[in-house]
């Protein structure tokens, strides 16, 4: 074997086992990719390139709409947004038979798109529409269920953090990554809800229907709902204290993206002057199999490492390995659609892994608000959105044309 390419192996196997230990994933891709690099390269080399990393990595103008989406969702969190957003959904849904469910899928998908975080957004929505759920005695499976697997729509409705920093990692465009996520963001609203009605279905006492709302109060909800940030603003839900929270919260989650930027850059040039994802690469062109059975394998790799960290971190750690592998392969298309095609797929797969048993992050989020519901009711809750998630990326594999249709479309 290849010296530098053994060396690199060790440092990919250091790595997974720093995570392992809980060291953060930014500290561990630092000490993983500096450490290499200097064995490599030479700490000398290491340093003149430090010299220069940090601000070539930071200066690049598309890394600049992190923070703005970051405290556009600080400000939503404090100015009621996912009250209001429920409220509304809540009009219009809840008096079907498993509606207040429905209402909870609706106002997720709308405040995942504004905060960009599964955790958060489970986390918010939950203390907002839990009570509901209890109110109208929906069964525990069902609730915590809904709540767990409404958290990772937010991550194709753009704006999305983790779709930016994919089309970085890739060099696609962000824009028309935002467009690409339009329909399969839908399908997966669609989906849940589809999901719910059979559930209410098979057990109708599981999610009985809610108040119908009077028609007043149904159109101040529906107009509120846009007008969320101004209404804010006028009866100052949003002090000059909670603007200050705002502002340290995005200071602190944007400073955190970076060094996690900075980590990953720095461990991908060690990988690379190592050779793992060539190799990687190489061994998968010619290990004989389908490129659409090796494009199964890397998402199922994918569901199963989303289990163990944030989307983020996953979209960064594993990225830079497995695109390599899939730029080699044929799937018909021109490398610019393959990068939107496989991002799609790769962050559905990569939130996914956030509901997974046994150790779903968003399934323990949930939980730690209703601490009277055994985990594994929530795991139960949450299969039939499991199942309904993997019906979604069948069908975007077998139609590739669900992501690219658009794009497409309006590049005409």
């Amino acid at each position: 074997m290849n010296p530098q390419l053994a060396i690199g192996l060790i440092g990919l196997g250091s790595l997974i086992a720093l995570i392992a230990i809980r060291v953060p994933i930014a500290h561990s891709m630092l000490l993983v990719g500096a450490t290499g690099f200097a064995v490599l390269s030479g700490p000398g080399i290491l340093l003149s390139q430090l010299k220069t990393l940090v601000y070539s990595q930071f200066s690049i103008y598309d890394l600049s709409v992190l923070p703005m989406f970051v405290l556009m969702g600080n400000i939503a969190s404090r100015s009621g947004l996912s009250r209001d957003l429920f409220r509304a959904a809540n009009a219009w849904l809840g008096w079907m038979r498993g509606g207040v469910a429905m209402a909870a899928i609706a106002a997720c998908a709308g405040f995942g798109a504004v905060c960009g975080s599964s955790l958060a957004t489970a986390s918010t929505m939950g203390q907002v529409a839990l009570p509901e759920l209890r109110r109208y005695r929906y069964s525990p499976e069902l609730a915590t269920g809904t709540l767990a697997a409404g958290g990772v729509l937010g991550i194709l409705i753009p704006p999305s953090v983790v779709l930016v920093v994919y089309a970085i990692v890739v060099e696609a465009s962000i824009v028309e990554m935002f467009i690409a996520a339009f329909i399969p963001g839908l399908i997966a609203v669609v989906f849940f809800l589809v999901t719910i009605a059979i559930y209410v279905r098979v057990r109708p006492n599981a999610g009985p229907p809610g108040d119908r709302v009077p028609r007043e109060e149904f159109i101040a909800a529906t107009i509120g709902v846009f007008m969320v940030t101004v209404i804010a603003v006028a009866r100052r839900s949003v002090n000059l204290a909670g603007m200050k929270e705002a502002l340290l919260d995005t200071a602190r989650t944007a400073g955190m993206i970076y060094l996690i930027l900075l980590g990953a850059q720095l461990l991908n040039i060690f990988m690379a002057r190592g050779g793992v994802p060539q190799a990687a690469a190489q061994m998968m062109a010619t290990s004989g199999l389908q490129p659409m059975t090796i494009l199964i394998l890397l998402l199922v790799a994918l569901i199963v490492l989303g289990c163990l960290m944030d989307s983020l971190s996953m979209i960064l750690l594993a990225i830079p390995f497995f695109w390599p592998v899939i730029a080699v392969l044929d799937f018909g298309m021109s490398p610019e659609d393959l990068k939107v095609w496989f991002g799609i797929l790769a962050l559905i797969v990569v939130e996914l892994g956030l509901i997974t048993p046994p150790v779903g992050m968003n399934v323990f989020v949930i939980n730690s608000l209703a601490r009277d519901v055994p985990m594994s009711k929530t795991f139960l809750g949450v299969m039939p959105f499991f199942v309904a998630e993997l019906f979604r990326v069948a069908i975007i594999i077998a139609f590739p044309a669900l992501s690219l249709w658009l794009p497409h479309l309006l590049a005409k």
